[in-house]
Order: structure tokens, then C-alpha cells, then sequence
């Protein structure tokens, strides 16, 4: 199923997903939602679906033997921090966070409650763990990609536009995956004659600043890091038409939604592997008995529609690699 089909199928049914859990459990079990999106966030619907439906199919049934509350802190650390004390209050039997900011305020509360990650850059660094193939705390999930991919968007759009020569990336400073991110970027840029900038994300005014400030010079490019467009896509994807910058991005809902194109790991998978592990933690797995997986799918989809408007052409080569391609 494609994704676009998967986020339709969620807006003809319900903004809240149905869940479930095993017929052999007789008492209702409680999973705690803290997601780094907002609510209304056409992606965040697809996620929290395909969690959803992958706990079906592991029987776990909303109103019979499992309840799941939802929080959404749309990337902002303070509402990570207010939404995790909420959650830690229904005293759940686990929690399901998406987004660095959402593990570390849970992790600030309590380190007793079993926690599922996904969309985690660094769970080392992040200290939400202490190895990747045995974790001995209270959390494990699923990295949401090593950091040497990020040296691979600017590949991607030198590749796209030859005579790149200044990209900003757009990052969330208050995140500490968005530090380490840039200086992959950063690693890669002499090679491929870029010089980079960073751009913080903090709120959309700040961004709008920054991007005309950064505009003027020409010959330039946008990354925009994960963290960077949790909560602040359509603006960028706005600002990046009207000043005709070629960007790439990190998700394909950022490509589907007019991005000119994007590289990442599938995320719809990461959050059904994710149900798994919280299926295997409530029938008693012990959570160092379930390493810190990587991804195993990424996409790249690109937009042809946006790419026109911004008088580009795409390699046959490059258009023969794409997973999808937007008319």
C-alpha cells in the first residue's frame, strides 16, 4: 500500500486510530502515545495508522483489551516535556515516542515504564540506551538513520543542480540530532564545492527571516532535516517555491505534499515494526532482549510537478532509482 493511500484510507475513517491487543490478556493494558507531530498532521495520521493496524493484526483490541492515549508535541520541547507529564500521570504499561525531544522528556520522568522509540537519530549519544544490540534500560526502537545519510542529500541535490554552490540546512537547534546532522553535511561540502549554512527552526517567522536573508546570492539549495520539518513543512515547502530554491528532504510526505524531492527510510514501516515490539514487551519480552534496529527500507521520491515549475530536469538515471514519482 502506497502512502498517499494509507493517509487517505485514515482521512475517510477517524482522526483517532483503533488499536489492539492479545484475547489472553483479561485486563485492559495502557500504551502511552507522545508524537512529534501535530494532531491534524496528514503523516502523523499515516504513522499512528499503520501502528494501529499492525496492532490489530497482533490482536490488541481498543475497548476490550487495551487503551491508547495520544499526545502531540508537533516538535516543540515544551509540549514534549508538559504532554510526557500527562502521559506519565495515566500510569500506562507502555510508552509508544516518536522524535528524540518526546523519548528524552519521557526518559527526564521515569525510567521504569517500557519505552518503544521510533524516529530517533542517536539513542547512544541521546542516552537513551547504552548499546544498540543488547539496551539495558527501560527503552530500545528503531534509529531513524545513521548520520552519514545526511551527507547524502547534498550529494543528491548537487547531483540535481551542478552548479550548486550554498546550501542551507534547516534544523531544530533544540534538538541534538540537528547538531550532528549538520556537521555530516558539513563533512561532505568541501568535496562537492557547497559551502553550508545552518538554519534554525525554532518558529516559522525565524525561518521565513533566515530563508530571504540566505536567498540574494544564488546558485543555492535547501536541506531540510527532519527535525526542521516536523512542525514547519508547508511554510518550507512554500518558501522554497517562491524563491525557486531546489530542496530535498528527508521524508516523503514532504515530496508527496510538493517537495521537490526526498530520500529517507520508509517511517510507515518504522512504526509498524514498532508495534511489534510493543505486542512482544506486554506478552513479558524484556526489553534488553530487543536490540535498537535500523531501517531496512528508504525511498526516494521526487516530484516532477515542482521540479518543472523550478526549470529543472531529472537524469533518466535518477528517475530510475526513484521508489515514486509524483506527475
Amino acid at each position: 500500500m502506497r502512502r498517499r493511500d494509507v493517509i487517505a484510507g485514515l482521512g475517510a475513517t477517524a482522526v483517532w486510530p483503533l488499536a489492539a491487543v492479545a484475547q489472553d490478556s483479561p485486563r485492559v493494558r495502557g500504551i502511552a502515545v507522545l508524537m512529534n507531530r501535530a494532531a491534524d498532521n496528514p503523516e502523523a495520521l499515516g504513522f499512528v495508522g499503520a501502528f494501529a493496524e499492525r496492532l490489530a493484526e497482533l490482536g490488541w483490541i481498543t475497548g476490550q483489551n487495551v487503551r491508547i492515549d495520544y499526545r502531540w508535541y508537533a516538535g516543540d520541547a515544551d509540549a514534549a516535556r508538559k504532554y510526557a507529564a500527562e502521559l506519565t500521570t495515566l500510569e500506562p504499561d507502555i510508552f509508544l515516542a516518536s522524535g528524540t525531544l518526546g523519548v528524552a522528556a519521557l526518559q527526564s520522568l521515569t525510567r521504569s515504564v517500557p519505552t518503544v522509540f521510533t524516529l530517533v537519530t542517536d539513542p547512544v549519544g541521546a542516552g537513551f540506551v547504552n548499546s544498540l544490540g543488547r539496551p539495558d534500560g527501560n527503552a530500545t526502537g528503531f534509529m531513524l538513520f545513521e548520520y552519514n545519510l545526511s551527507g547524502k542529500w547534498l550529494e543528491l541535490l548537487k547531483q540535481i543542480v551542478p552548479n550548486l554552490r550554498r546550501v542551507a540546512v534547516l534544523r531544530d537547534s533544540a534538538n541534538p540530532a540537528g547538531g550532528a546532522q549538520f556537521a555530516s553535511i558539513q563533512a561532505v561540502a568541501p568535496t562537492l564545492g557547497v559551502e553550508v549554512s545552518p538554519i534554525n527552526s525554532r518558529d516559522d517567522s525565524e525561518i521565513e527571516r533566515a530563508v530571504e536573508r540566505f536567498v540574494p546570492s544564488g546558485n543555492a539549495g535547501l536541506i531540510v532535516t527532519g527535525s526542521a520539518s516536523a512542525g514547519h513543512r508547508d511554510l518550507i515547502i512554500r518558501l522554497a517555491a517562491r524563491h525557486k530554491l531546489p530542496a530535498v528532504y528527508s521524508s516523503g510526505f514532504n515530496a508527496i505534499a510538493g517537495g521537490l524531492i526526498s530520500y529517507g527510510p520508509d517511517l510507515l514501516d518504522q512504526f509498524r515494526r514498532a508495534a511489534g515490539y510493543v505486542d512482544r514487551i506486554l506478552k513479558g519480552e524484556k526489553i534488553a532482549e530487543l536490540p535498537v534496529q535500523a531501517p531496512t527500507k528508504y525511498e526516494l521520491v521526487i516530484n516532477l510537478k515542482t521540479a518543472r515549475a523550478l526549470g529543472l530536469e531529472f537524469t533518466p538515471a535518477l528517475l530510475a532509482r526513484a521508489d515514486e514519482v509524483i506527475e
